[in-house]
């Protein structure tokens, strides 16, 4: 069976000789080579939008770890900044919106991108990735979630408390309502546009969605992102089914909401307990993670110890794609990724 078909054999719960693997944050600063990459690029949003550099960093995992699936570089912001919000990455301070979304009139003038011109740097990427992965891994396109997208929007960046975003949503739902659909609408083409372009899976990643009660989360999040999972292709141009794996970071009390948008797989952080997450839902889902991406700092011996844990806890059957509970960190050793997916890729 060839590493594509395993991964997205895996996603649809069909048995495979052994379990996927990749990272979340895989191409990233823990690479030698993606430093070196980045430092050619001079900046990050350069590299994001040279598609020839953007494939470079993609494939490194891939030719440097083994992993069994590629995910696209780029950045979840620039669907935002498509809509005609300033981006700027600030050293040592990440993300900054020029003009933060604060009123009714702030969300009016967002533009509605075509994911063919504005972002067509994205697509550009996707389609010389997988012309030069040439069928060794398949490639996973990927968006923020509504609501994470709409955090930085509206906060102008990260947050501590994200105050700004409640305010909005607490005192005028309406046009907390109003921003999402459009964000979501633009994430709708968006990733439409990534898979017309050669995208073979998709992950949604609400990173903050784990900020929001149950309530919050079932007003403000889920509903949009059930919205994009029924709305996108889930089938190639070439006819080859496409999943959707969604990602709910701090969402473990909530798997049989996200399980019900319709999404084939979806990603646990660290903190949910995988055997209990394959009893509740796993005749539904495919699950992705879950290792604390902290574990990594560990000695190699107890990365490969706690790998396995990690996969005796889910059990047996199909249905495991093995991954971090979160992005992999700048400082971690390449010796102890590959501890990691050398132990994830054995058989069991």
């Amino acid at each position: 069976m060839s590493v594509a078909h395993l991964f997205l054999k895996a996603c649809f719960r069909q048995p495979t000789p052994r379990r996927p693997v990749w990272m979340m944050r895989q191409a990233g600063r823990y690479l030698p080579e993606y430093l070196a990459t980045r430092k050619r690029a001079g900046d990050f949003l350069t590299l994001c939008k040279t598609p020839e550099m953007a494939c470079e960093v993609t494939l490194q995992p891939i030719d440097i770890l083994g992993v069994d699936a590629a995910i696209l570089f780029s950045d979840i912001l620039v669907v935002p900044e498509a809509m005609g919000m300033e981006l700027a990455f600030e050293t040592g301070e990440g993300p900054k919106f020029a003009a933060p979304i604060r009123s009714r009139a702030d969300i009016d003038k967002l533009a509605d991108p075509d994911p063919e011109v504005e972002l067509r740097y994205v697509m550009d990427a996707i389609r010389l990735i997988r012309k030069e992965l040439n069928g060794r891994a398949p490639l996973i396109g990927f968006t923020g979630a509504p609501w994470t997208l709409a955090t930085y929007m509206v906060e102008g960046g990260g947050s501590k408390n994200f105050a700004l975003i409640k305010k909005m949503a607490y005192a005028d739902p309406q046009a907390m309502h109003r921003l999402l659909e459009r964000v979501t609408d633009a994430v709708v083409r968006y990733l439409s546009a990534q898979v017309a372009a050669g995208a073979q899976a998709l992950q949604i990643f609400d990173t903050w969605g784990g900020i929001l009660s149950k309530a919050d989360f079932l007003e403000f999040s889920l509903p949009y992102i059930a919205r994009i999972v029924q709305g996108v292709p889930r089938v190639t141009p070439q006819g080859e089914r496409v999943p959707v794996i969604v990602f709910v970071k701090g969402g473990g009390q909530w798997l049989e909401a996200i399980a019900g948008t319709g999404c084939d797989v979806m990603g646990l952080d660290w903190t949910v307990d995988l055997a209990e997450a394959h009893a509740l839902v796993g005749d539904r889902v495919a699950l992705q993670g879950n290792l604390d991406p902290c574990a990594l700092y560990a000695p190699v011996d107890v990365i490969a110890r706690r790998t396995r844990a990690m996969k005796a806890a889910f059990g047996s059957g199909p249905g495991h794609i093995v991954n971090l509970g979160h992005g992999i960190l700048p400082d971690i050793p390449v010796a102890h990724a590959r501890a990691f997916v050398q132990a994830a890729q054995e058989q069991g």
